[in-house]
């Protein structure tokens, strides 16, 4: 098993970092993320305890729900499914106001069920996460940025 973790801080208050993290739709604004969507609904909020979130990214399709929420602290989730199959341990988004702006921690345990599964996890799965999470975060900063807190393009 290999733990990926990534740190940014985005230019944003927690709120709005948050929601924009937790809308699984806007990582399709990163070009790591091809298609995403909400499955099922969770309790209390869209993206919610429960919630069913489908993503297909370069690397891979996955099936995430949602375990814990926090609004605006941070959400844990799991991958339940995934092409190629991987074991996950789950996976985890804090947030942390800081000056100038909202530090966002992201980190996930996981590893491919492919043989060798150790070596492709650590070679070329964990540089790939990485990429992909950075980009995405990067994603967020920018559009945060670019809408500010009154911007249509806003998603909650």
């Amino acid at each position: 098993m290999e733990e990926v973790t990534v740190e940014r801080v985005v230019a944003a208050p927690v709120e709005e970092v948050f929601d924009w993290l937790a809308t699984t739709t806007n990582y399709t604004r990163s070009r790591w993320v091809l298609r995403a969507r909400l499955a099922r609904a969770g309790s209390g909020a869209p993206y919610g305890v429960g919630a069913i979130r489908l993503h297909t990214w370069v690397i891979g399709w996955f099936r995430e729900r949602i375990t814990a929420y926090h609004r605006p602290r941070g959400f844990d989730y799991v991958v339940e499914r995934s092409i190629p199959p991987s074991r996950h341990e789950g996976g985890r988004m804090t947030f942390t106001e800081v000056p100038g702006g909202t530090c966002v921690r992201w980190s996930t345990t996981a590893e491919v069920r492919l043989p060798f599964a150790a070596t492709i996890t650590r070679l070329l799965v964990r540089p790939l996460l990485i990429r992909a999470f950075t980009a995405i975060l990067d994603t967020a900063d920018t559009a945060l940025r670019t809408t500010g807190s009154t911007g249509p393009n806003r998603s909650l």
